[in-house]
């Protein structure tokens, strides 16, 4: 199979984030796509498989295990199928479901692809697993930001959501790695959102992701889809808006994700983003 390597919401191959992309998996097992991914070291690797008109049948991978769906890797599988077939629409059938993708060019030549999430959702998260994430992060409740309440947020992955009080703390990022890998895997999640809010619309974003064998993510589309549902859900936010959240700048590279979040309460939350080959 063919293997490509792009880099995900940002137009320099030295920022953003790493994906692999194999837009013909046609044939290809369970092991060997979890060998490959193991192999390019992204944290995720998309596998598709073409179904006819537009429709595409997509898994992901990180080092370690497969995920149900993963951003970054949606977006950059869309800009190399753009690359290779045409700008258009595609409907991607991942294991949250369906994925609707469109791609188009910018002015200048730039490939820019939009995904709308599965129907996000939020959940509490109980004190005792948010002290227990606290302890994990080495971050003391006082530094929270009480405006945005700690959530497990849904949009086809689940992620603990965090809000940092200040980007000083969003940027002192330690933590210990075997209890949060522990906790993670116990409570489903496949990333944790640490964010900052900057202004009203501006976000800043760190994902630790050890159970895919990454310690960071530079950039999470499948978290920044869930948080806009978050901000919807409790009425954090004004929709329809358009939000933007930069990460990955801590990590040295920086990626912009820009979310559209529609006023319907169960619609999908929009991610755009480019990707450019590495």
């Amino acid at each position: 199979m063919e293997i490509l390597r792009y880099v995900a919401f940002s137009t320099d191959p030295k920022g953003g984030n790493p994906a692999g992309v194999v837009l013909d998996a046609t044939g290809v097992d369970d092991a060997a796509m979890q060998a490959v991914a193991a192999e390019v070291g992204c944290s995720e690797t998309a596998f598709a498989v073409e179904a006819g008109d537009g429709l595409l049948d997509v898994r992901y991978f990180s080092p370690l295990a497969e995920v149900p769906f993963c951003g970054h890797a949606t977006i950059a599988t869309a800009v190399a199928h753009a690359r290779a077939h045409g700008t258009g629409r595609l409907l991607l059938r991942t294991k949250a479901g369906e994925v609707a993708v469109t791609t188009d060019r910018a002015g200048d030549g730039t490939v820019v692809a939009t995904l709308v999430s599965v129907a996000p959702r939020t959940a509490p998260l109980p004190q005792a697993v948010l002290d227990e994430l606290l302890a994990a992060l080495r971050w003391p409740a006082e530094d929270l930001d009480p405006a945005l309440p700690p959530r497990a947020a849904f949009a086809g992955a689940w992620h603990a959501v965090v809000a940092a009080g200040s980007r000083r703390r969003l940027a002192d990022l330690d933590y210990d790695v075997p209890a949060l890998t522990a906790l993670m895997h116990r409570e489903g999640w496949t990333t944790v959102d640490l964010v900052w809010r900057e202004s009203p619309t501006v976000f800043h974003a760190r994902n630790p992701f050890p159970p895919g064998g990454v310690v960071e993510d530079p950039a999470t589309g499948a978290a920044a889809a869930a948080f806009g549902g978050y901000l919807r859900e409790l009425e954090l936010v004004s929709p329809p808006t358009t939000l933007t959240i930069h990460q990955g700048a801590d990590m040295g590279r920086p990626s912009t994700i820009t979310v559209s979040v529609p006023a319907g309460p169960h619609t999908g939350i929009g991610v755009t983003g480019t990707a450019v080959p590495i």
